[in-house]
């Protein structure tokens, strides 16, 4: 069975922690430290909701995947950085399906 692209993609940001931080985007980002991440993940999160407000009046989504995919990558490279697994959102994704929306939110709130 080939491997997922966010397997994919969480092998090659593994890789890149101890390497160089000129020798690659991601290795810089975690040379730079965890308010380095979090600014792009803040700022692609910015970029998103902007071309998802320009998405709901054009044909072309294109912009709006291209800026989710930014948004996502960078949510992966900041939970990388904290040592945290991908499968572990996946997981408690699939924990709330087939559950209210609202129940779930109300679960939350009571915790």
């Amino acid at each position: 069975m080939s491997q997922s692209i966010l397997d994919q993609l969480s092998d090659v940001l593994e890789s890149r922690k101890g390497a160089s931080p000129e020798s690659s985007y991601v290795a810089s980002l975690y040379h730079k430290g965890l308010n380095k991440i979090l600014e792009k993940v803040g700022e692609e999160a910015v970029e998103t909701v902007l071309a998802a407000k320009d998405a709901e009046r054009a044909e072309d989504k294109s912009a709006l995947i291209g800026e989710t995919a930014d948004l996502w990558f960078h949510s992966l490279v900041m939970l990388a950085h904290l040592d945290c697994d991908h499968r572990d959102v996946l997981n408690e994704l699939a924990q709330r399906f087939g559950l209210s929306g609202l129940d779930e939110k109300a679960a939350r709130q009571q915790q």
